[in-house]
């Protein structure tokens, strides 16, 4: 059994004008959301082993703010800014922790978490997946690069809105 964790970056700062799109930061409202995200995390006891991360500005805040454990293993890659749902896949399948927490962006994310559940959480803003939307789902393999679409079983889906 693996556990995956895939989380959309918490909520950019679009005020920095010439900007390139991959140094956006995060903004307050993302900050404080990152954090709590964090202590959902903990609390829920949904701690990943290992982090794969965006090369982002906003996925790297976003994963600062969770306040992991220093022993987690965290890997940063371009090939995960705003990649795709196969290239995502291909990505995990060279993870090797039971627990892996995956953060990166939309539109990849939620297409990501849509075809991986074998059934959708019933949950409002499962399919638009908005800033900090984290899924996490069990997955009836012995490795990941076992991973395959719609076998996964949904445990839990929140957004930071509902930790507030």
């Amino acid at each position: 059994m693996r556990r995956l964790i895939l989380m959309r970056h918490a909520k950019s700062d679009w005020g920095h004008v010439g900007l390139e799109d991959h140094d956006r930061p995060l903004n307050k409202r993302g900050k404080a959301a990152a954090k709590a995200l964090g202590a959902w995390l903990r609390q829920a006891r949904y701690v990943p082993d290992q982090v794969i991360c965006s090369s982002a500005e906003r996925t790297g805040q976003t994963l600062l703010g969770l306040d992991l454990p220093a022993q987690t293993e965290v890997s940063f890659t371009r090939n995960l800014y705003l990649a795709e749902a196969d290239e995502m896949r291909a990505l995990l399948s060279g993870a090797t922790a039971q627990s892996v927490l995956m953060i990166g962006h939309n539109p990849g994310i939620a297409e990501m978490a849509e075809r991986l559940v074998a059934i959708a959480p019933d949950h409002p803003r499962f399919f638009d997946y908005p800033t900090g939307a984290t899924l996490v789902v069990d997955l009836d393999i012995k490795g990941w690069n076992e991973i395959g679409w719609h076998i996964g079983q949904p445990i839990d889906f929140i957004i930071p809105r509902e930790l507030a």
